[in-house]
């Protein structure tokens, strides 16, 4: 025995030893995140091969640098490279749990934008084990420090070092032929990070990425009107008669965009020991003058709130990875909803609780053409008026009535809540329902920040029949992602009622409300299929804008003619016969049909696979090669985001400046206010 230890520990001692350990450690470590900390879907031996095979290609080239130097150097370089791998994994094992996908360039380039109040989620989602990844680092460290393990000063003979290399490379080869075999196109036709880290890992999908977002900075250096010519063929191939029953009957209204933060389907009707969890979108809904859609999808991808407020405001997908407003929305060109209706005499302004600069917005806000951003510098902040992401939506929407009472009129509004935001934590004096009880800490909160933002839309609601604007104004209301992701299967079994989900459950728990309301419409319960990217066109037909020869990738969801396949950012659909979740085909009654579909039913799988591989690339190309600035529409003007101020002072000055005007609200009211009009049960105004 002891002969056989002092043999391990000569082999420890010689530089080739020391390496084959780390390259162990580094092996095993991430396996395991891939096994226990990832859902990667592994459905078959092959795929179980190559989780295993591919953490070793990369590992074996990176870590094999260190063998190109002599003595310490060398040992030093190789702790380096594996406690950046350490902190990779642990970044990305956060981030998965939270997100369901991993860290891409263009997210850490735009954490600026969005890391505001991140550190409560963090504590929130951090667990023990996740340190685990630093282990072989600390034990490497002190075998070392310790001189257990002592340094080897001789330099490797150099057809060892480009051994290694070369085995580096031929086995990635393998790694990547056995992939393409599994999963053809994996590279060119793939939309989901899930299957570059399953296929190729974790550290090959870092260096694809990095790729990528070079590629799109090339992209807009590259690209001409003639790629524009492409997308509007498509365009053309695809576009929609307005049904002409729908179009123009909110012509010359106001509109409200009421954003439900994190606000899924399933919340409307839903019940808490007997107790309604939103009684009054309930009621909305059902509204006799609501148009209510129970087949909306979101579409968002890792720009999450800010991918929904992208395609609502333009029809324009979010990214693969990263954020359009982050990395393309202070120097892009686009023929958003704001310019549209500023250019036909609406009033524009968003009104969000928190930073401006979250999520680029008092930038990206200027290119869409919004005249007024009511941000946080806007509104009174007190040590308990704020929680996670901005003020709690009571007193948001409470504050917000002394601006929206100054807007000219017709204006376009859109309010931003917040409460219903992951970690969905409330204090005690706002809990008015109780939790739910499937034991997920995470998950049952959930209906109780819900419930919170349902009576600050009922509030909100009654201040606008207190005012009469119920009358004169089109209410839209939307959910613009999942509030409780994936990864939590058996909560979501539980809320559902269900023994356990599978993938097409999951895909139909992405559904979220969007509901149109206003005096005259002729409402209902629309069991279309659409999704966010449908919002724009609709909204348009609805105010009699013609949109005909606009860059859109949506559809008037009133349409008759319209493609009723919903595509989710990573290349999956769903739709009213077929459904395609991950490589599985399933049918509208939720069963597994991959192998049983007929010759025509594949077709039509097929049809829809290429109309979303399309639309997506096409939609990714008008972005990152910034086409709209080849774009020149009849009776569109170009943005100039420099026409815009969202500086308090000049703001201010130039709202009360319109409050004269006779159209606002305030103006109506013999230029008395209507704040006292809202009434809020706020336990921090009373």
């Amino acid at each position: 025995m002891r002969s056989a230890f002092n043999k391990l520990r000569a082999g420890l001692n010689t530089k080739a030893g020391f390496f084959t350990l780390v390259m162990i450690l580094f092996w095993l470590k991430t396996y395991l995140v891939y096994i226990t900390k990832f859902t990667l879907g592994i459905n078959d031996q092959m795929q179980k091969f190559l989780l295993i095979l591919n953490p070793i290609p990369l590992g074996l080239l990176l870590l094999g640098v260190a063998l190109y130097f002599k003595g310490k150097k060398s040992y030093w370089w190789m702790m380096i490279l594996d406690t950046i791998q350490s902190i990779w994994l642990f970044s990305n094992i956060l981030y998965y749990r939270e997100f369901s996908d991993f860290l891409s360039f263009g997210i850490i380039k735009s954490s600026g934008s969005v890391s505001n109040n991140l550190s409560l989620s963090i504590a929130e989602i951090l667990h023990k084990t996740d340190f685990l990844v630093f282990l072989d680092v600390i034990i490497l460290l002190i075998l070392l420090l310790t001189k257990l393990i002592k340094v080897d000063p001789r330099r490797l003979k150099f057809r060892y070092s480009i051994g290694v290399t070369v085995a580096a490379l031929v086995l990635l080869g393998v790694n990547l032929g056995l992939s393409e075999k599994d999963r053809p196109q994996l590279l060119t036709r793939t939309f989901d990070n899930n299957y570059i880290v399953k296929y190729l890992g974790i550290d090959f999908y870092a260096g694809y990425n990095a790729y990528q977002t070079h590629k799109q900075s090339a992209t807009r250096a590259n690209a001409s009107s003639e790629d524009l010519k492409q997308v509007e063929a498509f365009l053309d191939k695809h576009r929609t008669m307005p049904n002409m029953k729908y179009f123009g009957k909110a012509k010359g209204k106001n509109v409200f965009v009421i954003h439900l933060e994190s606000f899924q389907q399933f919340l409307i009707d839903y019940k808490v020991n007997g107790k309604e969890v939103t009684p009054n979108l309930n009621k909305f809904y059902a509204n006799k003058n609501t148009l209510s859609f129970d087949n909306f999808f979101h579409q968002v991808g890792q720009g999450k709130t800010s991918d929904a407020e992208t395609m609502l405001e333009t029809s324009l997908f979010g990214l693969p990875s990263g954020s359009v407003m982050t990395s393309y929305g202070t120097n892009n060109t686009f023929e958003a909803l704001p310019a549209l209706l500023d250019q036909r005499g609406y009033t524009t302004a968003s009104f969000h609780g928190d930073v401006g600069s979250f999520w680029n917005r008092d930038n990206t806000y200027k290119s869409w053409g919004y005249k007024y951003f009511f941000s946080e510098d806007y509104y009174q902040n007190k040590t308990n008026y704020s929680i996670g992401y901005g003020l709690k939506d009571k007193i948001f929407m409470d504050q917000s009535i002394k601006y929206i009472e100054k807007l000219p009129q017709p204006f376009y509004a859109k309010l931003i809540t917040v409460t219903n935001h992951y970690p969905y934590e409330l204090d005690k004096a706002n809990q008015t329902i109780e939790k739910t009880t499937t034991g997920d800490a995470t998950v049952d909160g959930y209906v109780q920040t819900a419930h919170y933002l349902d009576q600050s839309f009922g509030e909100f609601l009654d201040y606008l029949k207190k005012t009469g604007l119920d009358k004169t104004s089109m209410i839209v209301a939307y959910g613009d992602h999942y509030g409780i992701s994936n990864n939590h299967k058996k909560a979501i079994a539980d809320l559902l009622h269900k023994k356990e989900v599978d993938s097409y459950d999951l895909a139909m728990f992405q559904k979220v409300p969007f509901m149109i309301h206003f005096p005259g419409l002729k409402g209902g319960i629309n069991h279309t299929y659409g999704g966010e990217i449908d919002v724009m066109p609709t909204l348009l037909d609805l105010m009699g804008i013609k949109d005909t020869h606009m860059i859109q990738f949506g559809h008037d969801l009133l349409a008759k003619d319209r493609n009723q396949t919903v595509a989710f950012r990573n290349g999956d659909f769903v739709s009213p016969t077929f459904s395609k979740i991950g490589s599985t085909i399933y049918n509208a009654q939720g069963e597994v049909v991959t192998d049983k579909l007929t010759p025509e039913q594949a077709k039509e799988v097929k049809e829809q696979e290429n109309y979303v591989d399309d639309e997506l690339s096409y939609s990714d190309k008008v972005v990152t090669g910034d086409l709209l600035r080849f774009y020149k529409p009849t009776g569109f003007k170009k943005v100039n985001p420099g026409d815009f101020t969202y500086n308090y002072k000049r703001a201010i000055k130039m709202l009360n400046n319109e409050k004269h005007k006779k159209d606002s609200v305030l103006a109506q009211h013999g230029g008395k206010t209507t704040q006292n009009m809202f009434h809020t049960d706020a336990p921090e105004l009373k």
